[in-house]
């Protein structure tokens, strides 16, 4: 009988990954939308920013440390990349207390509460803003206006552009252009879809994450607004104005391209991205919130460990 699997002595390659190298890679490809953050937001943006990461990191080691009676592993990388995907999915003028509550949601609901980073379900920066929104929709829903570069709680706030769609209001949109670089209102890291898109080529080119999932999200939200544009032009929006607006940049590639809580297998990835992009549309065309991204990852990370199960990659020597 032929041998199909040969073992060799050590010692063996290492791929060279690890949890901090992934963790930093991913953080780095965060700093183009950091910064145009910093740009269109100012004080606001390095407040709610810097919070949230020190809120993350400071909740995760004393829950490791004092209750689960562990090692802290904060130095890993993975409470700061939470605090910064949670910072991102706020407005910058949300106030200090309000950060501290997301994210204490974040690390000790979303998180630690399911044992740690490996182990947890959902995205943990999801939890902490859904149940921000949930819990005070009122401040998290008032979207302080590009350039007010030292005002923070006191910023002036206006519509966003999925506000707008929401209402009708489509004749009031900003233009492409200015979705495209960020000159809009909206949480602090999805503003400028350029700046999102420079960290998925930067991901894609250091093979952080595949194209899958954010690829499958996106064509996906564009081919079904596509085909709602083409029915109604006058009541519905151009997909490119969904694809530019709301978290869509954001969640795709980097909320939903989690690892623990997205399928293992490319076919998996697939059908949980088209998951995710039809929930999208559903919310954002027919709910009463404006934006259904964060809403789409939570219900489809609930469905990942039924994807694995049903979708599995083919074992070594397979046909």
């Amino acid at each position: 009988m032929e041998n199909n699997l040969i073992v060799s002595p050590s010692p063996h390659i290492h791929g060279g990954d690890s949890i901090s190298k992934n963790m930093y890679g991913v953080l780095i490809a965060l700093v183009p939308a950091f910064l145009v953050s910093l740009y269109y937001f100012g004080l606001g943006a390095l407040i709610v920013t810097a919070t949230s990461v020190v809120a993350c990191v400071l909740f995760e080691y004393l829950i490791q440390k004092f209750l689960m009676k562990k090692e802290p592993t904060v130095c890993d990388g993975s409470a700061i990349l939470t605090g910064v995907l949670l910072a991102f999915n706020l407005p910058s003028n949300l106030p200090v207390w309000i950060i501290l509550i997301g994210a204490l949601a974040a690390i000790g609901i979303g998180k630690m509460s399911f044992g740690g980073l490996g182990n947890n379900i959902f995205n943990p920066a999801l939890v902490g803003r859904v149940f921000l929104l949930i819990s005070f929709p009122a401040q998290m829903t008032m979207w302080p206006e590009v350039g007010q570069l030292t005002a923070y709680t006191d910023a002036t706030t206006g519509a966003t552009v999925l506000s707008l769609m929401n209402e009708g209001a489509l004749d009031k949109l900003p233009t492409l252009v200015d979705m495209l670089f960020g000159k809009m209102g909206g949480s602090l890291g999805e503003v400028s879809a350029l700046a999102l898109l420079l960290g998925l080529v930067f991901m894609l080119w250091k093979k952080i994450i595949t194209w899958q999932i954010p690829v499958s999200i996106l064509l996906t939200v564009f081919v079904f607004t596509g085909i709602m544009h083409l029915v109604n032009p006058v009541q519905y929006a151009s997909p490119f104005v969904h694809l530019l607006s709301g978290g869509l940049m954001l969640g795709a590639i980097f909320m939903a391209t989690d690892y623990v809580t997205s399928p293992m297998s490319k076919n998996g990835m697939l059908v949980y991205g088209v998951g995710i992009g039809i929930l999208t549309t559903v919310i954002r065309l027919f709910g009463s919130y404006p934006e259904g991204m964060s809403f789409a990852i939570l219900i489809m990370n609930a469905f990942t460990p039924l994807i694995n199960s049903y979708i599995k990659p083919k074992h070594f020597g397979g046909k």
